[in-house]
């Protein structure tokens, strides 16, 4: 459920548009270009009496604009070494968050085009959508007398066909990341696995996008035995059961591209026999933004159909359950491609919950045309730790290093502001993953958080290629497969908070709107 947008252009009588009010964002008054150069006066004349114009958003009276009020949210310098395109989405957030204080229900958002950024109009229309995002559980609830925050957000263009395109974009984009957070900011029962999997149905309905459920227990334990084991204890709760959602959309024409995602739906995270005390286990339901992020990419997929791409995705909704039941640390568990893996720390369920997943991936990929493997999840408190908490971190195999795989990911982040930081999957990381004794191929995890283990948020990328069976697919090999793990613990939004939507952006401007932007 998306707001409704519309665009419009200087030449359309505004006041016959029934916008309220006008938020402009942008560098400064004195930079609008001829086309809003009706803007400039009132802000010329609030700037001759205070001299913090660019510092605050400010909410000015307009007369002759629409609702003769204006929002002006400046996004402050962009020129300097560190500034990057996020700086629009900030303030459209930013102003939006005013505009709604002041009562605005149809505004209109202006953010002219910036020499230095192709994309800003772009950018700032994902802000100010992101700004009016309404949870599932208030919609579902009905607690507001209506299900948006506006009944519309205009976004101005310079010509018509522009303003189209715009929506387009805007409105596809979106689409996904609202899938995104009513999957990811969800709370446990709500999307708790048979609710998320039901979800994500009835989002697919009629659509593009083909959809296969899978609850039967023994087929879990068949073919997952790594997710069936986090899931044993929770499988006795019938509402808590585990999914595996399956997703394919296939583009018209020859197909040239397949990409094969696995993502991480721990829908709550206890931290199972090895449980979260000391307070740290609020904000454990958001455990599910990798798998979210497989789903929103999908309803980006539905909405622009893109030819020629293949892409097969797996969400694995599993809840990390503590009881009776719950596996434990030193168990041994043979995973899909028969590695035998010591359970080190049940805390570390996603890399189990995935392995398996991954395992069929490769399976499939041999098959398949020019395929990429993905796994994408928040894993580690170390990507927090490492790269801070606004960044997504990619990782290559050697196939997709060689390929310059995560510099393409790193690039195409910059274009919208879902932006990636690269590490390296060293030899360290697989020595740490060794079995340490003759009972196990693969040790699961050591027993500490990985924010305190050197190397935490890498180490766990060995491991899946390892228990996956992909290091049989390595440059090395004669069937080199291009894999790569993706963590988003940093970059999946704050809690309390709305996540974000990362990394969808970034996937999107890489494998659909490469030629478009």
């Amino acid at each position: 459920m998306c707001t409704s947008v519309q665009a419009t252009d200087w030449t359309t009588d505004l006041k016959n548009q029934n916008f309220d009010g006008v938020v402009l964002v942008a560098e400064g008054h004195d930079s609008l270009p001829v086309a809003l150069e009706h803007l400039r006066s009132p802000l010329q004349g609030y700037s001759a009496v205070d001299s913090g114009l660019r510092e605050e958003v400010v909410v000015l009276r307009a007369p002759g604009l629409p609702g003769n009020r204006l929002v002006f949210a400046s996004t402050g310098p962009v020129n300097r070494d560190y500034d990057d395109v996020r700086r629009f989405s900030d303030a459209a957030v930013n102003g939006i968050k005013r505009a709604l204080k002041a009562g605005m229900q149809r505004p209109l958002l202006v953010c002219p085009p910036h020499k230095d950024y192709k994309n800003s109009t772009l950018v700032a229309a994902l802000g100010a959508l992101h700004a009016l995002y309404m949870p599932l559980e208030v919609r579902e609830a009905n607690i507001k007398s209506s299900n948006y925050k506006v009944c519309v957000l205009g976004l101005w263009a310079a010509q018509e066909a522009e303003g189209k395109r715009l929506v387009e974009l805007a409105s596809s984009l979106e689409s996904g990341r609202l899938a995104y957070r009513d999957i990811g900011g969800s709370d446990p029962e709500r999307m708790a696995a048979p609710r998320a999997a039901e979800y994500v149905q009835e989002l697919f309905k009629n659509s593009p996008v083909k959809v296969d459920v899978v609850s039967d227990l023994k087929t879990l334990e068949k073919e997952y035995p790594c997710l069936a084991a986090v899931n044993r204890c929770a499988n006795t709760v019938p509402r808590h059961q585990a999914r595996v959602v399956k997703l394919q959309y296939c583009g018209e024409g020859p197909i040239q591209k397949t990409l094969m995602l696995v993502g991480k739906g721990i829908t709550y995270d206890t931290g199972g026999a090895d449980i979260k005390a000391g307070g740290i286990m609020a904000g454990m339901h958001r455990d599910k933004c990798g798998a979210a992020a497989v789903a929103g990419f999908f309803q980006i997929l539905a909405h622009l159909k893109p030819k020629h791409l293949k892409v097969v995705g797996a969400m694995a909704m599993v809840r990390n359950s503590v009881g009776a039941d719950c596996y434990v640390a030193d168990e041994l568990v043979v995973s899909r491609a028969g590695r035998r893996v010591r359970v080190g720390n049940t805390d570390a369920e996603g890399r189990m919950v995935m392995v398996d997943l991954l395992c069929e991936m490769k399976e499939k990929a041999v098959s398949e045309i020019s395929p990429q493997l993905f796994t994408i999840a928040t894993l580690t408190g170390h990507a927090i730790r490492a790269m801070g908490p606004n960044y997504s971190i990619i990782m290559d195999n050697g196939p997709a290093h060689r390929s310059g795989n995560a510099t393409q990911w790193q690039k195409a982040g910059e274009e919208l502001g879902d932006l990636f930081e690269i590490s390296t999957i060293r030899r360290e990381d697989y020595e740490f993953h060794k079995g340490k004794s003759e009972y196990e191929d693969i040790l699961q995890c050591n027993n500490l958080p990985s924010s305190a283990t050197p190397r935490g948020h890498q180490t766990p990328a060995a491991f899946l290629i390892m228990a996956s069976g992909l290091d049989k697919h390595g440059v090395d090999s004669g069937a080199p497969l291009p894999y790569s793990h993706i963590d988003i613990a940093g970059s999946s939004g704050p809690f309390p908070g709305v996540p974000t939507g990362a990394p969808i952006l970034a996937m999107a401007t890489n494998y659909i709107l490469a030629d478009s932007l």
